[in-house]
């Protein structure tokens, strides 16, 4: 039996519209002839939402005593027995009652999937358990109910339902999201517009990171080997000299002048074990890196050109960031060095700057060189 396909559809905070949107797209499949069903939706008392669910079959839900009170919860074993071909679950988070089958809802959409049913959900940003920490510091708002981050990842499809800070404070205004007597309380606390917006930006920029991943998932399943260019992602190849801390902090200037940039670090460690680089001077670079918010890889591979070029590739890199040699004139009439080895084998799909330091080689003449198609700039 094949596996259900998931998509989520994914909010910085409530009130941006969600489950209305899964409701739609459940009554448009509806329409072209597909079996829907809610499996469980929560409409908050919301009018608007409510009135989005008419007409599509709704799964009685289950009954559940706890603490001498009555909780519902979706019926899983009637909605695998019902099997639609589409299952409308809210609220992909949530914990369930005590004596659920499964502790959390995610858990259960995984049984509908592996059942064959396609099922869409819903999910906040704040309820991601990596992000866990940050909404806290950010809203001051502890969230009990998290989901493991690849649970989401995971789902074939993940929509951002967007809401400017303004325009979602207007809804919680007009009485569209709470009840008259919570709407001053929350203005004045979780739907700050500073909170709202930081939390816009979080979920912006972790469903960005899975475009990234899909991106990387495809050229890999397709065989395509040249970057496609989301985004500025900025290597730094360190090869454990003192010119580290110069490269590193050009990669992050240079990351930072766009949206979303983003820099990496990578060192190549030779297979036979040789040392090439100074092991305090890495671990202080390291360290470095990490401050300025990029991320630091070791490779191994014989030929360290090479290993810098193929990850690269394999990261998605825009631009590789090297120093300028610290070879003498009298070793390069013999051999080329690294740097002109990855020049040459960037191709025209990534940009080479080669960054001139103290530690460079004296009494070399630097020049620009040019390619008609992605250009490099060089420092011979």
């Amino acid at each position: 039996m094949p596996r259900g396909k998931l998509r989520v559809y994914l909010g910085a905070a409530p009130g941006v519209g969600k489950t209305y949107d899964m409701l739609g797209e459940g009554q448009r499949r509806a329409k072209r002839g597909t079996d829907v069903v809610i499996g469980f939706v929560e409409d908050y008392g919301r009018p608007l939402t409510r009135q989005m669910a008419e007409g599509l079959e709704t799964v009685p839900r289950k009954v559940m005593p706890y603490r001498d009170t009555s909780f519902s919860e979706m019926d899983l074993d009637a909605v695998l027995a019902r099997r639609p071909q589409v299952a409308l679950v809210d609220e992909l988070a949530h914990t369930n009652v005590p004596g659920c089958r499964n502790e959390k809802r995610w858990q259960d959409i995984e049984e509908l999937l592996e059942g064959g049913i396609d099922v869409i959900s819903t999910v906040n940003i704040q309820h991601l358990e990596s992000l866990n920490d940050v909404v806290e510091q950010i809203t001051g708002v502890k969230q009990r109910e998290t989901v493991p981050d690849d649970v989401v990842r995971q789902a074939d499809q993940i929509e951002l339902v967007d809401m400017s800070g303004e325009a979602l404070r207007r809804r919680m205004a007009h009485g569209n999201i709470y009840p008259p007597e919570k709407i001053d309380a929350a203005l004045s606390h979780y739907f700050r517009l500073g909170n709202l917006t930081a939390l816009r930006e979080l979920a912006m920029l972790w469903a960005a990171d899975r475009v990234e991943e899909a991106l990387l998932r495809y050229r890999e399943g397709h065989g395509i080997q040249q970057p496609w260019s989301t985004r500025e992602r900025v290597l730094v190849a360190l090869s454990g000299g003192p010119e580290g801390d110069t490269l590193i902090r050009r990669g992050k200037r240079i990351a930072s002048r766009g949206a979303g940039g983003e820099f990496l670090a990578v060192h190549v460690v030779r297979g036979d074990g040789l040392v090439t680089g100074s092991p305090g001077l890495l671990d202080h670079q390291r360290a470095l890196v990490e401050e300025l918010g990029g991320s630091f890889r070791t490779v191994t591979g014989e030929d360290t050109a090479q290993g810098v070029l193929d990850f690269a590739r394999e990261v998605n890199a825009t631009q590789i960031v090297i120093g300028a040699t610290r070879r003498s004139r009298l070793k390069e009439l013999f051999s080329r060095g690294v740097g002109e080895t990855i020049i040459e084998g960037s191709g025209d799909e990534i940009d080479v700057l080669v960054v001139t330091h103290s530690e460079a080689a004296h009494g070399r003449l630097l020049h620009r060189r040019t390619r008609p198609a992605g250009t490099h700039d060089a420092a011979q």
